[in-house]
Formats: structure tokens, sequence, C-alpha cells
């Protein structure tokens, strides 16, 4: 069975009346950022001279860029209607994405055509972001990172070292491997022949290149005597303090009672009696010295004693 809108399509075309057709010269539109940007739209109509035009931009939403007969918001100001082509001035990254021209003829027989055109809004790089380690020991493996996050289309990177780029395609001897795609360089193992100083270049074909400051990168020989030196004097320290630990011990620093000590409370004064007196003063008790007796008098008791 046919579908009904291609039967009266032959049927309109068969009486010799062709319905409203709308076209882009350009449907696919790049230009740079602050330049000016035209989308074109083109239309014909059966018997409306006057059709309602209307241009929509497709994000998340579709929304209106002129509606009613004039532009709306962020274009108004700076957009521009002849016949039905839209003329931007000063594009925007956020201009970039898909418009749909949009003619509506009440009085033809197919009252409604439209056309999309396709902005690109390029961007040309801007100073990357270079990641350049200043030192690294032989044999050891050594990236450097170049990136810029800005430019539309993505740009490709090359990499210098002492003003001479290094190529992608490497020589035989070389020991380094570049992506032009990631801006990583990289050594699998560095040799004291790659000391100098590195940079990276972005450009994409817009605008000019741009290049991050040149770093100096000093490959150096491990130092081996430096290390065993220093692993002897940490073996030497943990000896001394091993020994320290065991003859501390020995001397009984580590004893836990030294003699017992306690104070006595009287009259507001603090007293200070060692064990050692107390145990004194017990066995003279205990072999049958008295003391002499003292007089109620001589001796007034205003606190008692506290342990």
């Amino acid at each position: 069975m046919m579908d009904l809108s291609l039967v009266l399509l032959v049927l309109i075309q068969s009486v010799g009346v062709a319905p409203v057709t709308v076209t882009s010269r350009t449907p696919v539109v790049q230009v740079e950022e602050n330049l000016d940007a035209e989308l074109s739209c083109e239309f014909k109509t059966e018997r409306d001279p006057s059709p309602r035009i209307e241009w929509k931009k497709k994000d998340k939403e579709v929304s209106f860029v002129y509606f009613n007969g004039e532009f709306t918001r962020p274009f108004l100001g700076r957009a521009e209607i002849n016949g039905a082509m839209v003329q931007l001035r000063g594009v925007t990254l956020k201009d970039a994405g898909e418009y749909r021209c949009e003619v509506s003829a009440a009085l033809d027989t197919i009252t409604l055509g439209e056309a999309n055109v396709t902005l690109k809004v390029l961007a040309p790089p801007h100073t990357p972001s270079c990641d350049i380690p200043s030192s690294a020991l032989t044999g050891s493996q050594v990236k450097l990172h170049c990136r810029d996050q800005h430019s539309i289309p993505p740009a490709r990177y090359t990499w210098f070292k002492d003003k001479k780029p290094l190529l992608p395609i490497k020589p035989a001897n070389a020991t380094y491997t570049v992506d032009d795609l990631t801006g990583v360089l990289l050594f699998q193992t560095v040799s004291r022949s790659d000391t100098g100083h590195y940079y990276c270049e972005a450009k994409n074909g817009v605008g000019s290149p741009k290049r991050c400051e040149s770093t100096h990168m000093q490959i150096d020989d491990l130092n081996v005597s430096a290390v065993i030196t220093g692993v002897v004097l940490v073996c030497v320290l943990v000896v001394l303090c091993t020994f320290g630990v065991w003859y501390a011990h020995r001397q009984g620093y580590f004893s836990r009672h030294r003699g017992r000590s306690f104070w006595i409370t009287q009259c507001h004064s603090v007293a200070h009696i060692s064990s050692q007196n107390l145990n004194r003063t017990e066995h003279i008790q205990q072999s049958g010295y008295n003391h002499p007796p003292q007089d109620a008098q001589d001796f007034k008791h205003t606190q008692s004693f506290m342990l």
C-alpha cells in the first residue's frame, strides 16, 4: 500500500502544482570564534507570497531563534535576516549546534517545509599546559605531557628538544616515542644524552600555533657510592640504638620501683619521707627503743595525718 503523502505528491505533480520547498546552500557552516556566520535558507512556495519564516536551534530542547518577525535572546541585537537567510555577528562557542529553518505557507497544498544547518565554531589553540620533570635518573621511564583543552578541533602536538622537533617517526637510535594526538612524549629508559630543554607546540589549523615555556630536564647517573654510604650509616645507627637500649635495661633504668615515697600533710605543710627512712624507724621501734615522753601541751593536734 502506497504512502498517502507520496500519493498526494504524485497527484500534485500531475496537475502541475509544486509544494513549498526549503533548501540550504551550505548545510554545514564552519567559522572561527568571534567572526560572522551565514546560515543559508532558500524556499519556494506554490501560492503563498509571504510565508511565515521561523528559525529554531536544537539543543537538549528546541528553542526559537527567530519567531514572529524578531530574534530572541541571545541572538537579539547581533543577528539579521534577509529573506530566510540569517547572518550572525561575532559567533561564540555557545552558538555552535544544529539549526532548523522552517517555512510555513498557509495557501499552499503542502504548507510546511524545513532545512537543517549545522554551525561549527572553531577555536584556535591556547597555550598548552606542559608537565616536564626537571631531573631524572638514567635507566628510568619518563613521561612528558602536553595538553590544550580549548582548541576546536582538537590540537595536534609537536615536542621540541633544544629547538629541534621530535618527530613521531623517530630515528633508529632514538629512545623516545611521541603521540601527536595525546601530546605524550615517552622515554622508556632515559640516558644522559636526553638532557636538554624541552617544550611543546599545539596547532589545529585555526589561528597561530601556541607553545609552552621551555624547561630544562637533567638526566644524571645513579650515585652508587652515595647509596652504599647511606645504607652503612643507617645500619650503624640501628646498631647504636639497639646497644643503648640493652645497656639502659641492664643498668636498671627501666625498673618500675626504685624506692617508694609518699607525703604526709601536717599543719598545712608537706613532709616527704622516703620508704628507706620509714623502714629504719620501724627497725628501731622493734628493738625496744621508746621515745621520751612528751607533755600534752608540747604537741597540739591540729590536723590528722594523711597517708
